[in-house]
């Protein structure tokens, strides 16, 4: 795409609603602010769900075609960029969809047990998304539309097509796993500052 200055579209764009309209008739000058104001955001949304940042960003580009097919869909009801996060997460889960990456372990879901991966404050932000990718497909889709983007497991079911006890199971799953692997950090840490 080709590159505007930013400021005198701001300067001629009074307001966010004026924008939307006028990148929603095809105004390429008006596209472009968008694009460049919630590109790196929504780039970081679709990474989430996909770990090669290439294929993240391909992803990303679809999801922009899309929203500006769709500007007049947009009501001014809620967040702009909310509306916009949901239309990159549902891109990323066709792709993944499309893709054949995602299995889902049918298991039924224990509630005896709750686990909670309460241990990464102390973790850096890019290990604990390292942890997340190396999660099955299944299990991180799942973590990441509940623990991240605040979905309910009835919505995640009707996201994925799947039932609510896998949604859920699959979160279990995911946070057993996440934990095990950070008590195995936390355990080889420990060694490390033990006296020999």
């Amino acid at each position: 795409m080709k590159k505007f200055n930013s400021l005198k579209i701001i300067t001629f764009y009074k307001n966010e609603k004026t924008l939307i309209k006028r990148a929603g008739a095809g105004n390429p000058e008006a596209q472009q602010l968008l694009y460049d104001c919630y590109a790196p955001k929504m780039l970081s949304v679709c990474r989430q769900y996909i770990r090669d940042v290439h294929y993240a960003e391909d992803v990303m580009i679809m999801g922009f075609v899309k929203v500006f097919k769709n500007l007049d869909q947009f009501r001014h009801e809620g967040c702009f960029e909310g509306w916009i996060r949901r239309i990159m997460i549902h891109e990323a889960i066709s792709y993944l969809r499309k893709k054949q990456f995602v299995v889902y372990d049918e298991e039924l879901f224990n509630n005896s047990t709750s686990i909670y991966v309460d241990s990464t404050a102390d973790l850096e932000v890019e290990y604990i998304q390292k942890l997340i990718d190396e999660l099955p497909e299944g299990y991180k889709l799942v973590f990441v539309l509940f623990a991240i983007e605040g979905f309910k497991h009835s919505e995640i079911a009707e996201m994925l097509q799947i039932s609510e006890s896998t949604s859920k199971s699959q979160l279990f799953k995911a946070r057993k796993t996440l934990q095990d692997k950070i008590n195995k950090l936390e355990m080889s840490e420990r060694r490390k500052l033990r006296p020999s």
